[in-house]
């Protein structure tokens, strides 16, 4: 092992996925000296390994469906995808997992990129060990920003080693489809990927231990979720937990808690994220190895002046968008106290990141797709607002109709009584993921319900759900 000297930077970022890239943008657009720190590709886990190719997979699954759905255009589109056309597109989005594109725009933004394991080494301190062994130390005068996420959480079963099961890394960069897929979890990976692997001529089993699928959202999104699923032929299995796993002559045999045996050439686990923080040096600084790190809404870890944690690693929302929200706010904060500014860290101010607690968008990606954002009517109630949950159906929307024969869908919205805002809004259907952010923008604004009947919907469109909602309201 190499030692080299200190280097002084205003920041380091340690993590070079989108958050710890947009939070070096901040800083540097600030005017702040800043080095970004990655272990593997510049660009994360949401470039290579999640977003950008779980989405190219499903763009032409949702695609083949939509097309399914309009009398004219079904009768072109009987066969099945193309796999190997869909899987080429899904690596072009990849970059082929090369990040020369987002080197070149990180070095326009004026970071330094510092290759290898980035490791806490006290406070203010971080050493960098390459993969040749030479270690460089980095200090901050302002701040450290940790961005390493998370990675998939495996259970402890009996003969897992031996399998080398698919986590959400090998499902999104698989080279083919197997034959049989058996994908464990109910939400938001278990259910993308079960869409996905289907349409492209796997045949999938999904093993569900609660008792349906997207439990962190309204029922009705899961209820129409599995319904769509089982219609594209997946075997849904629900109360049912995995209780060991091994693999016989090349194929994966999974032992049920009921004793039944479910073979398939691979099998999947999507039952959970943990933080990248275990290898991070974290006891350097008095924190656990390995924990979730807290913050307050400026990022800013608590019981530190100087530690930042932003995105999946603070366990606020695990969502690549709410993260760059967050890197944002924290490198408007950095910057804001390294000039010895006053902060705006009021809810809802520059420097707070209120979103988190009271507007978190998100959309799933199967078909009919899921959208959500704000408080569902549990949590609502949960929280003690005293609120009222409205439901339409798609059905009486005239641009439903119009997207497709027999398109199904629910929307709902949950209404403060006492301020008459909204507390959350979800969708589900075909097409409406492009609807989330007028909902996003009701709920973070708190627009008050009597001003919602002037935002008048175009028609025919999927948006005049939002009148047939108010009128819901209205009437009932």
């Amino acid at each position: 092992m190499t030692e080299t000297e200190s280097i002084a930077y205003d920041v380091v970022v340690i993590g070079g996925g989108p958050v710890g890239e947009n939070v070096a943008d901040r800083t540097r657009a600030a005017g702040l000296t800043t080095a970004l720190v990655e272990s593997e590709l510049v660009g994360g886990e949401c470039s290579y390994w999640a977003c950008m190719p779980s989405k190219a997979l499903l763009r032409p699954v949702i695609a083949q469906a939509d097309a399914r759905r309009l009398p004219g255009l079904a009768q072109t589109v009987r066969g099945p995808l193309d796999a190997p056309a869909v899987l080429a597109r899904r690596d072009d989005y990849t970059s082929h997992w090369h990040d020369d594109g987002q080197v070149a725009w990180l070095e326009g933004t004026g970071a330094d990129l510092y290759r290898g394991q980035g490791r806490l080494a006290g406070p203010r301190t971080v050493t960098v060990t390459g993969s040749d062994g030479t270690v460089t130390t980095l200090t901050a005068r302002h701040a450290v920003a940790v961005s390493t996420g998370t990675r998939a959480q495996l259970p402890d079963l009996p003969g897992l080693g031996d399998v080398k099961p698919w986590t959400s890394r090998e499902a999104t960069s698989g080279k083919a489809a197997p034959d049989r897929l058996i994908v464990v979890g109910g939400g938001v990976v278990a259910t993308e990927m079960a869409t996905a692997w289907q349409a492209l001529g796997s045949r999938v089993t999904l093993l569900v231990r609660g008792k349906g699928l997207l439990n962190r959202m309204e029922p009705f999104a899961g209820e129409l979720v599995a319904e769509a699923l089982t219609e594209a032929g997946v075997d849904i299995r629900t109360g049912t937990s995995v209780e060991s796993v091994s693999r016989e002559n090349g194929t994966v045999v999974a032992v049920t808690g009921t004793g039944d045996r479910i073979e398939a050439e691979e099998i999947l686990f999507a039952t959970g994220r943990v933080p990248h923080t275990d290898d991070l040096g974290l006891e350097t600084v008095g924190l656990e190895p390995g924990s979730w790190l807290d913050v307050d809404d400026s990022l800013r870890v608590t019981g530190t002046d100087w530690l930042y944690a932003v995105g999946d690693v603070n366990h606020r929302a695990l969502l690549t968008h709410q993260g760059k929200y967050q890197a944002r706010i924290a490198g408007a904060a950095i910057a804001a106290r390294a000039a010895g500014g006053t902060l705006a860290e009021e809810p809802w101010g520059a420097h707070a990141a209120t979103a988190d607690h009271h507007a978190v968008p998100q959309v799933v990606f199967t078909d009919p797709e899921a959208a959500a954002v704000g408080l569902s009517l549990a949590e609502a109630e949960q929280a003690g607002h005293r609120v009222r949950a409205v439901d339409v159906e798609f059905s009486s929307v005239a641009g439903a109709g119009l997207y497709g024969d027999g398109y199904k869908g629910r929307a709902r919205m949950v209404v403060d009584l006492e301020e008459e805002i909204l507390r959350g809004v979800t969708f589900v259907g075909p097409g409406v993921g492009e609807l989330i952010h007028s909902a996003t923008v009701a709920v973070a604004g708190r627009v008050p319900l009597g001003r919602l009947w002037h935002a008048v919907p175009s028609y025919p469109t999927l948006s005049e759900v939002w009148l047939r909602l108010l009128e819901a309201y209205r009437d009932n």
